[in-house]
Order: C-alpha cells, then structure tokens, then sequence
C-alpha cells in the first residue's frame, strides 16, 4: 500500500476512528488501526470487538492494499505535524512496517498482519430508518447523564430506545435510569422505525456515537436488529453490539399521584442549588427544599463546613414540604430544560419526584429523594 494523503483528512478520520481503541489490551492487534486503501480514497478502521468505527477519507493512492499501524501513535504523530503538510503512507517494504514521511519528518511504525484485525459482521439488520442528526443529539443529550455505571445491572449501562404511542401519536422514546433517576424523552417516529424491538444502545456506544454526529448536519441511517445496531453518516459508519437484557418496566416508577406543583425560574433555580451544595458533604452533595406557599428555602449543612441556605421566590399554594435531593441530580437535569421555567410535582417528602420542562412536553425527568 502507498497512497498520498493531506494532513486535516487523516487527522479527521484518526480523530473518529482511535477513541473506540482500548489505551490497555491484552489482544495486541486491537491497538491498531487498519488502513485499507482502493482508487477512491482510504479506509480507517479501528474495533473493540464490541464497537467498530470505519471511515472513509479522501487520498491519492499510488498503489492499493491495506496495513495496519497503533493508532494512538499514528494519531499523535499526524496531530504534531504541522498544518498542510502532506503525508506519504507506505508499506511496501518487505519486513511489514509502515513508513510515515511528511516534509523532513520521516517514522517507521512497526505493523501487524492485517489478517489478524477482527472482521465485525453485521449479519442481517432488517430494521432500517433515517433520522435527523438533531433528533438524534437531542435524545442522547437529554438522556445519557442518567445512565447507570454500575456493572452489576448491566441491563440499565445504556439508553433504552424503542418505538411508542405518546396520546395517539407514535414517537420514537428514549429511556435511561440508574436507580436514583430516570430519564424519558420522545422524538416523531422516523419513517420505517414502527416495528422496531426495544433495544439498550451501551454507554460506550452513546457516547462514540454523540462525539461523531456533533457536527453532522444531515440524516443519520440507522440499521438494527435484535442484538447489533448500524449508523451511517457523512462517510463514517459505527457498528455496534446491543446489551443483551431486558430493560425494566420503567412506567411502574413514574408517580401519577404528585398533586403538589412547583414552579420556579430554572436557572436562578440552579444557581442557588449549586450554591448551597457548595456546604454539603463531599460524598453526597445533599440539599434539602424547604417548601411553604410562594416560597422555597434551599438548605444544606455539614458537620466540617457548616450551613447554608437560600430563599427564592416560587409559585406554590399548597401545604408545607420538606425534601432532600443530590444536587448533583438536580443540576444535571436542571443543564436539560430548554425554557425558563422547571415544574416539579411532588407527593411528600419521601416519594419519588416528576420534573418537567415547560417548554418541551416530550422531557421527562423522575428523581428518588433521599434523607437530609
């Protein structure tokens, strides 16, 4: 393989492609990147056996063929050069190694067989639709931070995707929960998703997925089956394994009796929570919400820092309430409300909590309270 390639291309194609490698592995092929080049250009792939990310970039190839080289290492080396500079590629040599020459900077990396690098088949995916890259964004912002990390419920490590009606309407909804709170938000059903199974995209792959369509302005295809997903996108294609569990009834945990509203400015909201938690305790960051008609006081203390309160002005009419959140949760979905004004329906201090966005009836949020 010999190919000619500018720098910003195999920059940008490195950049997607070298955050699914793994820093530590036991399988050294996995720490590589597998350049594959043909008359249109050159393909980067790079894998986890769970993930794989290919990318297509534009070059001008002299001989055709495929190689494989460290990615972190290649991708540090092309980030280091400087700006505009023209990259040859080569691995005609007979002992295997890849020759990088640019100007006067001139790197030998040593390669692995090609024949090594792990091929993921997508198999059949008889479920395919395309969605706006926006839709797209916009579910996954609004969600991820809820995801659970706690490996021993494997099943809650992703966000829950799956085809629903909304008051007659099919909508396209996302779920994700940790335990502590739930994350619900809705999206129009792209054409061709209706028959969709509920699947559980991996907070790996999420997080893969977002950093790759942030700047993606088009349509997003997305293939799936039962057990692998597909997104194909302006020359970048993110396969993927599924979390093979079953996600809980999330509907159980979402009150219907909060009677109590709230309402209050969102952002004067946040401010005062994150300055109040600013006193608790390290481990927790509790704060309590002290509730009378009009009125809100934010309250937190610890045994080596101190107190702290603050009082703001709400709109409440019913009877005294006093409840303990993480702030922390509090904040974090605070960051997801679009208009100015959050609802928050309570029941009492010991039950579960709806927050919602009064500018976006598609967001829902429950949060557990805990004791202050």
């Amino acid at each position: 393989m010999k190919l000619t390639i500018e720098r910003a291309a195999l920059l940008r194609s490195l950049s997607h492609v070298q955050s699914v490698v793994e820093r530590r592995n036991t399988i050294p092929i996995l720490a590589n990147v597998l350049l594959e080049s043909s008359d249109g250009g050159v393909n980067l792939t790079a894998t986890d056996m769970d993930i794989s990310i290919v990318d297509a970039a534009p070059s001008q190839v002299t001989t055709a063929g495929k190689t494989t080289a460290p990615a972190h290492t290649l991708y540090d080396i092309v980030r280091k050069l400087p700006d505009g500079a023209q990259i040859e590629l080569d691995s005609s040599a007979e002992d295997g190694r890849l020759l990088l020459n640019a100007g006067r900077s001139h790197f030998v990396l040593a390669s692995l067989p090609t024949a090594d690098f792990p091929a993921m088949t997508d198999g059949d995916m008889p479920h395919r639709f395309a969605m706006p890259a926006d839709s797209l964004r916009a579910l996954i912002d609004r969600t991820k931070f809820a995801i659970s990390t706690e490996e021993t419920r494997y099943y809650l490590n992703g966000i829950y995707l799956h085809a629903t009606e909304m008051d007659g309407v099919p909508v396209m909804r996302a779920v994700a929960t940790d335990g502590h709170r739930l994350a619900r938000v809705e999206a129009p059903m792209p054409a061709g998703a209706e028959g969709m199974p509920g699947i559980i995209v991996p907070r790996k792959t999420v997080n893969e997925l977002r950093r790759l369509i942030d700047e993606c302005e088009g349509d997003v295809e997305v293939s799936l089956s039962d057990t692998k997903i597909r997104f194909a996108f302006d020359g970048t294609v993110l396969s993927s394994k599924l979390i093979d569990g079953t996600f809980p009834d999330y509907e159980k945990v979402i009150p219907v009796g909060n009677d109590k509203l709230l309402e209050v400015d969102c952002k004067q909201f946040a401010a005062a929570v994150d300055r109040v938690a600013t006193i608790s305790t390290e481990r927790s960051r509790s704060v309590k919400l002290i509730l009378e008609p009009g009125g809100l006081t934010l309250s937190a203390s610890s045994p080596d820092a101190g107190s702290a309160t603050e009082e703001l002005e709400v709109s409440y009419d019913k009877e005294g309430l006093e409840i303990g959140f993480n702030s922390r949760y509090l904040l974090d979905i605070a960051q997801q409300v679009q208009g100015e004004t959050v609802q928050v329906l309570l029941a009492d201090g010991a039950s579960p909590t709806i927050v919602r966005d009064t500018a976006d009836t598609t967001a829902l949020y429950v949060l557990m309270p805990m004791r202050v």
